[in-house]
């Protein structure tokens, strides 16, 4: 445990190294390996992101895995291998390492939902998962091979530059679009699935719920953000000229996944299954800063929107880590803090934590002065700003239906009676890392400039044209 933390901390001073001297260099991209490894400040920042939704996901899970004796070398080596996969994959500048960096980044994730071999429902979610991730794999493979036999290359400046040159040329060259777009088509479901957007949502449920609590909390932050980075590098960096065609499947797949998660989360009693569908919804509201960049083949809102659907990213993955981390710090041996009822009453028996989680709700539900109202804010502007009016009113009204099933739990903890009389459990660190957490929303609610410019630099260092 302690070597893997300081392992990651000798990565995050790395990455700030080689942050600083590009940012020395006035933001320079560095391409390296033949142009398959780009290093930029995109990729920087995300990846200090990943490390530390890794870190905090190794505190949080500590004592819960102890207590059930899986705290092994293979979960802390198949944790460490994934984030591997997340850094290949942030820093891809071909489908060679995207596809290398996604699959390392998926095995690890399979057969760490499997650790439990006592749970027979770990085990079948960690089947589902395998089967479906490796249908998506197929999906994305398969769109990937059409777009290299248009273009002829595998590098993705390469393709962009292909990609303009085809779409401009002469009648001889009008056959190639549709096949483009056929292969986007692909692309884009393959995406859809790691991103875990409807309808390509079925697996999310039923492995959040089986995976042991630990491996779904690492599930729902880091690779959240990995997926975000291969839709960045692929879409954006690729095939932004195609950006009328892949806005429109974007728009489509938005708007089921914030109908299906907010009305689907409503009816859920076990609190993994309810951030579960939840998930599915906020990967919807960030689907909206990633459709509105190009406006009629116009691109000079581009950095803006998509810097809202990055925010967003990082902001979700603080949020799920607080959420997923609440309920282990109050599981014990023998009980699994994992549905609603388990939150009843507990102000009662722990008034700062039922804070802590009030907060966590309040910004999962995008209510002020939490940074989740500010993320769904800023999407909502890029929306707009695209002329995506109406869009943008459904995602209100959806996002408002959503509002119920966290103001639910904030009502069972503060007006019913606890059906637990025992003291809240969780060791020191982790107590002072969740409160640490929850503050983070207050203060990124209360003060968001930061991030906000932060992202905005990390995606104009994309030098998006």
């Amino acid at each position: 445990f302690l070597l893997a933390q300081g392992l990651l901390a000798v990565c995050a001073l790395t990455t700030l190294w080689v942050l600083n001297v590009q940012w020395g260099a006035g933001g320079s991209r560095l391409f390296l390996f033949n142009g398959l490894f780009v290093s930029d400040v995109m990729s920087g920042l995300m990846k200090l992101v990943a490390y530390l939704a890794t870190s905090m996901a190794l505190v949080y899970s500590r004592q819960y895995l102890l207590d059930r004796n899986l705290l092994r070398g293979e979960f802390l080596t198949l944790l460490l291998f994934s984030l591997l996969g997340m850094m290949v994959m942030i820093s891809a500048n071909s489908f060679l390492t995207l596809y290398l960096g996604l699959e390392l980044m998926s095995l690890c994730l399979y057969a760490l939902v499997a650790l439990n071999r006592d749970s027979a429902a770990s085990t079948e979610a960690a089947m589902k998962y395998f089967i479906l991730g490796a249908l998506s794999s197929g999906l994305l493979l398969y769109g990937m091979s059409m777009i290299y036999g248009a273009t002829g290359s595998l590098d993705l400046r390469e393709i962009s530059a292909q990609v303009r040159t085809l779409l401009s040329a002469g009648p001889d060259r009008i056959p190639m679009r549709p096949f483009l777009v056929f292969g986007l088509v692909f692309v884009v479901a393959g995406i859809a699935f790691k991103v875990g957007v409807a309808p390509f949502h079925m697996w999310i449920p039923d492995v959040y719920h089986g995976a042991p609590t630990p491996v779904t909390l690492i599930i729902g932050s880091g690779p959240k953000l990995a997926a975000l980075a291969m839709a960045i590098r692929l879409l954006v960096n690729g095939l932004l000229d195609l950006a009328q065609d892949w806005q429109q499947m974007l728009a489509i797949m938005a708007i089921l996944s914030m109908a299906i998660g907010n009305i689907t989360a409503i009816a859920q009693t076990n609190l993994k299954r309810m951030l579960a569908y939840s998930t599915i919804a906020h990967m919807g509201f960030m689907l909206l800063g990633l459709m509105s960049g190009v406006v009629g083949g116009n691109r000079l809102s581009a950095a803006d929107a998509y810097s809202t659907a990055l925010f967003y990213g990082v902001v979700y993955v603080f949020m799920s880590l607080a959420a997923f981390g609440m309920i282990l710090f109050l599981s014990r041996p023998g009980f699994e803090a994992d549905t609603l009822d388990d939150m009843r009453g507990l102000s009662k028996r722990s008034p700062w934590y039922a804070f802590v989680m009030m907060v966590v709700m309040l910004s999962l539900a995008g209510l002020p002065p939490t940074v989740g109202f500010y993320a769904k804010l800023a999407v909502f502007q890029a929306a707009v700003a695209a002329g995506h009016l109406w869009l943008t009113v459904v995602a209100v009204l959806l996002s408002l239906v959503g509002a119920f099933y966290y103001l639910r739990i904030v009502k069972l903890m503060y007006f019913d009676e606890p059906r637990d009389s025992a003291p809240v459990p969780g060791s020191g660190g982790m107590r002072w890392l969740l409160s640490a957490n929850g503050m983070l929303l207050l203060v990124l609610g209360i003060l968001p400039q930061g991030l906000m410019a932060l992202c905005l630099v990390a995606v104009q260092s994309l030098k998006i044209q």
